[in-house]
């Protein structure tokens, strides 16, 4: 039984949501967003409150089930409180900035890396700490993934871009005989 599909999802005041066979709108006070869940999903939404049914028990229905729970809340979150991930660099040296529409990151290359903000999301810098905002989770998830793949963490002195609060695995150096 999918524990995340069986929750029923609370539609706040001031948030409209609107479907047509598998396709959502959800409007708040933030924005707008939509998405289509799998078709094998059924949903029904009374007084304020959207539950989701699935018709079989095979795997791909039962993962389709809580798909569509979590992509309806995404949007309903999204609208009412936004998203967020915070970032930090490491490094003699590093450092980032942003410039119009683009995130510069100087680290270490020969050349900065520039990363195009995508239309939505705002991106602030405050030293060392970097944070990606916006109202849609797949998309502030990406733009926080790509800048910490311009450069991970190494595990020997620990320099690069990581999320706050992640765990990095450091490893021992040369040891001396």
């Amino acid at each position: 039984m999918s524990r995340v599909g069986n929750k029923p999802i609370q539609i706040p005041s001031g948030v409209e949501v609107k479907s047509t066979d598998n396709h959502f709108a959800v409007k708040g006070p933030k924005g707008q967003l939509e998405c289509v869940i799998p078709p094998a999903v059924r949903y029904k939404i009374e007084n304020d409150v959207i539950t989701f049914q699935r018709d079989g028990d095979r795997p791909q229905q039962r993962s389709d089930h809580g798909l569509a729970r979590a992509l309806v809340n995404n949007l309903v979150v999204g609208v009412t409180d936004g998203f967020k991930k915070n970032l930090e660099l490491t490094g003699t040296g590093y450092k980032w900035e942003v410039q119009g529409k683009d995130v510069v990151l100087n680290v270490g290359y020969s050349h900065p890396v520039r990363l195009p903000i995508p239309e939505g999301i705002t991106v602030d810098i405050k030293g060392i700490r970097c944070e990606v905002a916006g109202i849609d989770k797949q998309k502030v998830g990406f733009m926080a993934a790509q800048i910490r793949a311009s450069k991970p963490v190494e595990p020997y002195k620990g320099k690069g871009i990581h999320y706050v609060g992640e765990y990095i695995r450091r490893k021992a150096g040369k040891s001396g005989v």
